[in-house]
Parts: C-alpha cells; sequence; structure tokens
C-alpha cells in the first residue's frame, strides 16, 4: 500500500485572512474486524493521527478511530499572518508517518 497525500492550500493570501485547507490521504484504514476470502482476519492498519502545523505552530490535530472510512479527508479553516509553510502529517499503527508540506505568501 502506498499512501499519497493530496492537500489544497491557497497559493497567496493577504496578512490576517482566514482561509481553508483540505487534505485527503490515500490509505485502506483497514479496521482488523474483516476477514479475507480464506477467512482470515485482515490485521488492522488505520492512520491513527492527523496534525498541521504552520511555521512550526499547531493549526489543527485529529485522533483517528478505525470506524473512519478509506482516504481520510479533512477540510479546516486558518487564519494567516505572515507567509510561511504548512506541514501536514499523518501517522499510521505502525508508526509511518505521511508527511507534505505546502507554502503560502502572504501580503
Amino acid at each position: 500500500m502506498s499512501a499519497k497525500p493530496r492537500v489544497k492550500v491557497p497559493k497567496t493570501a493577504a496578512a490576517g485572512d482566514i482561509i481553508t485547507i483540505k487534505t485527503l490521504v490515500k490509505h485502506t484504514m483497514e479496521s482488523g474486524q474483516r476477514k479475507d476470502k480464506e477467512g482470515n482476519v485482515i490485521p488492522r492498519k488505520i492512520i491513527n493521527k492527523f496534525a498541521c502545523e504552520f511555521n512550526g505552530n499547531p493549526v489543527f490535530s485529529a485522533d483517528i478511530d478505525p470506524a473512519v472510512a478509506s482516504n481520510p479527508y479533512f477540510e479546516f479553516k486558518a487564519r494567516v499572518s505572515e507567509s510561511g509553510t504548512f506541514k501536514f502529517s499523518w501517522t499510521d499503527d505502525d508508526g509511518t508517518v505521511i508527511d507534505t508540506e505546502k507554502k503560502i505568501e502572504v501580503s
């Protein structure tokens, strides 16, 4: 399985603007409840934590439970007062971290 993040952040904004951020990561989010064709339990493998930082400061985070559908999507708002970089990270059960960054120019 190859998790691939997609993030939408405006490229520019005015100081003090509230922007909308959209994130989606491709992930099966296997709950550990289902069985394969042979009747074996498919092991649990979910993303259990999502976090967003801007210039090193926390903006948004969420703990994720097995009931979340595959390809978790988050949409949230943030106020920007300076140019910088948003860092997004998704943490899997096995400790794998999927991350990406997006820059924004604030005038």
